[in-house]
Parts: structure tokens; sequence; C-alpha cells
């Protein structure tokens, strides 16, 4: 264990400048860089999240049964999905950790900053193409290339910042000199780009090794904490790097911004909404000349025939709102937020961003009755997995809960069962869904309906649910405890202090 560290000042990158420093920052020519992060975060999570349309769109016609060979299909669209997800949650913490660096923003930074973005944009269209050809080289070589540009302009972004230091944090080079600074910056900066060069070389004739490199790049921090783990017990631990050059790092105990944490991940959260009810708007809305011809003018008779497809877009729509707020509630008790932490954020998002999804398939019951059970099970594991991600990422925070909770959130705080019990609800409440489908079959719409129900209304009663909870907990310890001659057990942890 190595031993704590004075934590140093947080990096201002977030917040408003004051109005005098907003002055002398015109005068110069510089700016203030929230207005670009926030313009950045909202395009980052918008590329992120519009990759599952794609998948989304997979044509299956009615007649078409759930078949191994659809499964295989949507199954490897998933995977390729996840995948590209993760990587631009990559290219967005790198650019997190870039402007913890960069302090302030001019013209030319501000310009180079557009031309990361819209590199990043072309993304969705690379990534259709290797959903619609996945063993034509073609949409993965192109995919690469972009990975390429995005990382260049990234690295002129540093060189460039690095030429005029007025641009800089103050807090860089004040304990190493800013080229070897700037030196292990480029380094880490290019290893991702790097490892998609050789994708990109091997999608010409060995396309497998490409997605292979591709997917390192996503656990690439991962590999990189492991070798130097392994490094330092071999040959000794090395002599600790200055703080400057330490802050840019990919450590999984290093904080994350936490308010572009929260920024990117409401973006998320607020496309999927948004990508939900566009379907309807698509989809739903009944031809006049057939509302003529098969209901005699009736529009409530034309749009009754839409039932189910409104059911679950409200099932939906509750879904992503009760996870967002489960998140939203998680990040009022987070004091900062850790590298393993945003690598599990990003997971959840991740499935998040499959929900859309799980609305086709849910809204397809009617159309396609016979396959109702696999895509029952398909929306309860993207629900699972979207919402266990989270509760590891509240379990993460304990591990460290002196560092990134508020204390009413650790252990024997008054809102730690609170909080166990709101992070669980989804896990379980999908888990139990898809275990009674195994044993129910023949009711595996109406338990999943039910849980959409349910759920929403256990939220409302969740407070009241767990402080009857405690109490029989309580109660329950009171009479295990022997009457007489004992002194108190301590205080379990779980349970907080009465009222």
């Amino acid at each position: 264990m190595s031993e704590p560290r004075t934590p140093e000042p947080a990096l201002n990158v977030q917040g408003d400048s004051p109005t005098g420093t907003r002055d002398e920052d015109a005068a110069d020519g510089t700016q203030h860089s929230q207005r670009m992060l926030n313009f950045s975060d909202a395009l980052l999570s918008i590329i992120a999240t519009v990759m599952i349309l794609p998948v989304t769109h997979t044509e299956i016609s009615p007649e078409q049964q759930f078949d191994k060979s659809v499964q295989k299909l949507l199954a490897t669209r998933i995977a390729v999905y996840l995948m590209t997800f993760l990587i631009v949650t990559v290219a967005w913490a790198a650019h997190t950790r870039l402007f913890q660096v960069v302090g302030k923003i001019d013209d030319t930074l501000a310009l180079l900053n557009l031309a990361c973005m819209m590199t990043i944009t072309f993304l969705p269209y690379t990534f259709s193409l290797m959903v619609a050809f996945p063993e034509v080289p073609l949409g993965i070589f192109l995919f690469c290339v972009c990975v390429i540009a995005i990382g260049a302009v990234q690295a002129l972004i540093v060189v460039y910042a690095f030429s005029f230091p007025h641009l800089l944090n103050p807090q860089v080079g004040r304990a190493a000199p800013r080229g070897l600074c700037r030196q292990h910056i480029l380094r880490i900066v290019l290893r991702g780009p790097a490892l998609c060069f050789l994708a990109a070389g091997f999608s010409l004739f060995f396309y497998p090794v490409s997605y292979v490199l591709m997917a390192t790049v996503i656990f690439l921090p991962y590999i990189n904490k492991a070798a130097s783990w392994c490094r330092d017990r071999l040959l000794g631990p090395r002599e600790s790097p200055a703080h400057s050059v330490e802050f840019f790092t990919f450590d999984l105990q290093e904080p994350l911004s936490k308010e572009r944490v929260e920024a990117f991940s409401d973006g998320v959260y607020a496309i999927v909404a948004t990508l939900l009810i566009l379907d309807i708007c698509e989809d739903n809305v009944p031809d006049s000349k057939d509302v003529e011809e098969r209901f005699h003018g009736s529009l409530v008779a034309a749009l009754s025939v839409y039932g189910p497809h409104f059911l679950a877009y409200f099932g939906s729509f509750a879904t992503v709102g009760l996870l967002w707020f489960a998140h939203h509630s998680l990040f009022l008790h987070v004091r900062k937020a850790t590298q393993s932490m945003g690598l599990l954020n990003t997971l959840s998002l991740a499935f998040v961003g499959g929900l859309p999804l799980a609305y086709q398939q849910t809204s397809a019951f009617a159309q396609q009755p016979r396959d109702e059970l696999e895509s029952v099970r398909v929306s309860c594991a993207i629900i699972f997995f979207a919402s266990i991600f989270q509760f590891a990422m509240w379990t993460a925070a304990l591990l460290h809960e002196a560092e990134t909770l508020q204390p009413p959130a650790r252990f024997g705080g008054r809102e730690h069962a609170f909080m166990f019990a709101k992070l669980a609800l989804y896990p379980c409440a999908s888990l139990l869904a898809f275990a009674s489908t195994c044993f129910l079959s023949r009711f595996s719409t109406a338990i999943f309906h039910l849980m959409q129900i349910a759920v929403p209304f256990a939220f409302l009663l969740l407070r009241l649910l767990v402080r009857l909870a405690l109490a029989l907990l309580r109660a329950l310890r009171g009479l295990a405890r022997p009457a007489q001659g004992i002194e108190e057990a301590p205080r379990a942890p779980l349970l907080p202090t009465p009222c």
C-alpha cells in the first residue's frame, strides 16, 4: 500500500471564472473553456448513444422466427456496438484529462477542438458500415482511421498548448520541466491511436485481429496498470513522478472531473429518452389514406392499433428516467469519481444506450407474439446490466469511501441502507423477471409489464419500505439478544443510527 498523499488543490476546469478574470482573458485573446467543454460533452454523448441505431433498425420480418441465426446476428451487432461505444468514451476520457491540463483556450484551440469533434461525428457512419458488412474490411479501416485522426488532433492540441504556456493550467510545470510533461502526455494520448493504426493494417488481410486490437484500446489503462504492478514487483518501485506529470495518468484511483462525468451521463440518458419518442413519431403516425379506407375516417380507431407501442414507450421511458434518478441520487453523495468508477459508469451507460433496442423488442409483442419470450429476456438482460453496473460503481466508491463518498452514504450513515435499496431495486427486479420467464414462459409478457409497473411504485415507497425493513431487523436483533447480563452488541454497519 502506498502512503496516503496530501490532496493537491483541484484543477479549476469547471465553474465560472470571476468577472475580472474573464475581462483579462478577453483582453489577451483567451477564453475560459467551460462552454466549449459543455458543447464537447453534449456532442460526445450524442455520438456514443446514436451508435445503437443500426442495431435497433435490424430488420426482422414478421414471418421470420427469432431463431439461432437471428440471435447470432443481433448478438454480433450488440457486441460491436458495445465495443465502439466504449471506444468513444475512451476518447471522451482522454478529452476530459486533456482539458484538466489545458486551462484556457484561444481561437486556434477552439478550432482544433471543433476538428476533433467533426472527426468524432463521423464514427456512427463507419460503425454502420461495420454492422452492415462485418466481414468487409473497409468499415473497420475507416473506423480506425477516424480514431487515428482524433488522436492526431488531440496531440496537436497538446503541442499547441505547451507552445503557449499561458494556456496551461498553473499547476502544470511547477514540479517538472514542461518538456517532460508534454512528452508524457503525448505518449498517453497516442497509445490508443497507435493500436488503431495496427488494427487498420490487420483489417486489410485478417480482420479478427483488428477487433482484438480495438478492444485492447478500451482496457489499455488497466493493462498498463497491471504491467506497471508486475514491473514494480520484478524490478522494484520506480521513483514517483512529479505531480504535474502524474496528474495526467490513467491510474484507477486518480480523480476524474465529477462535473464532466455527470454532464456526459446526463447527455446519454437524455438522448436515449429522445430516441424512444423519435421511434414513436416515425412509426406510429397513421397514413391519412389508410385511416379513411380501413378505419372509416376514425383517427381514434387507427391509433388504438398502436396501443402496445405506446405501452412499450411509456414503460421504456420510465425505465430510462428511473435509472437516471438512481444515477443522480448516487452522484449526490459522490465527492470525486475515480477511474474505476468511470469505467463502471461507462459500462452502465453502454447498456442504457441499448434501451431503445429493448423498446423495439417489447413494442413488437403484438406483431410477433411467438417471439415474445426471447424479446422479454433480451429486454430484462439490458436493464439488468445497465443497473448492475450502477450498483458496482457504488460498491467501488465504498472501497474508498473516505475519499469518494459523503459521510451520509458511507457504512453506517443514515443514507447507506436507502442507497443500497435504491441501486439494488432494478437489478433484483429484472433478474427476478428473467428467472420467472424460465418457469412461467406462457406469462412472459405479463411478467415484464408487471415489472415495468411495479418498479416505479416501489421507488415511490422505497424510503418507507427501507425504514420498515430496518425496524424489523432491529426488532429481530433485539429478540435474539439475551434478555439480561450481556452488554449491548456493537451496531451493524448496515443499520444507520435511528432518528
